[in-house]
């Protein structure tokens, strides 16, 4: 095995050693390839490639084929990174045994390393059972993009006491239950802080300030793809959308021209 391979418990003693971690997305080959080479501790094929990748208004409609699918392509393209399988929307709501069986395929079919699914007390169970059959579970409270129709949209979550209460209660209950670390996902910085000081496993901001041990992020929202969605919690480090639209756009111009292809171009 390589030495530099990043696995489940190198994770939970990064946070004894209070070292960041770092968690993008990916969800095919190619971009799978250049996280995996830049360093990145974890990659997640997100749920989040029905907005980002198929086109759906939300996660929602994403179902085990396409996570499985993508899942493979990115399996493919990586070394050293952990790599995490977001379970997608009714994957698990239905039970312990719904849960296993879908989570399995990710390990067994996909080549996945661990599973993510959201929810904390109301899924103890199901995060028990998958743990007890040597599958690795990411919790993932606070905004749950999953839940969106029941809060009402994409919304800070925890900034009452009652609902601040109940993710503190959350967190404690994924930790026990034995998942190896938390998603911590639109929630006030103080409460992340508390919540990352309390429990021993790690916990990965998103939204969540900087005091969590480790961020994530959509790789396509810190790369720039699209201009009109700028949330406070992202930072864009790119503007690929201008770089790939200013490429086509000279392309498309050559060939109109009879610029491109010249005689260079071609076979003799």
């Amino acid at each position: 095995m390589n030495k530099s391979k990043v696995t489940v418990p190198k994770i939970k003693k990064m946070k004894e050693e209070r070292e960041k971690i770092v968690m993008l997305t990916a969800y095919d080959f190619p971009f799978s390839k250049l996280l995996d080479e830049a360093g990145i501790d974890i990659i997640l094929v997100g749920d989040s490639l029905g907005n980002v990748i198929l086109g759906y208004e939300n996660t929602l409609p994403v179902t085990m084929e396409e996570m499985l699918h993508h899942t493979k392509a990115v399996a493919r393209g990586r070394n050293n990174a952990l790599l995490i399988a977001d379970m997608p929307f009714m994957s698990y709501q239905l039970g312990p045994d719904q849960a296993l069986l879908n989570a399995s395929r990710f390990i067994k079919e996909a080549g996945a390393e661990g599973v993510k699914l959201e929810g904390g007390v109301a899924h103890k169970e199901t995060i028990e059972k998958l743990v007890q059959c040597n599958i690795p579970v990411m919790g993932h409270i606070g905004l749950m993009p999953q839940s969106i129709h029941k809060i009402g949209g994409y919304k800070v979550q925890g900034k009452t006491k009652k609902e601040a209460d109940a993710i503190l209660k959350d967190a404690r209950v994924v930790e026990k239950a034995g998942a190896f670390s938390i998603v911590l996902d639109g929630i006030p910085i103080p409460l992340a802080k508390k919540i990352s000081s309390e429990v021993k496993i790690p916990t990965i901001g998103i939204g969540s300030g900087p005091y969590c041990d480790g961020q994530v992020l959509v790789i396509h929202d810190i790369l720039g793809f699209d201009d009109q969605f700028h949330p406070k919690f992202v930072k864009k480090y790119a503007n690929i959308k201008k770089t790939i639209i200013d490429a086509v756009t000279e392309f498309k111009e050559e060939v109109k021209k009879g610029k491109f292809p010249t005689e260079n171009h071609g076979f003799k």
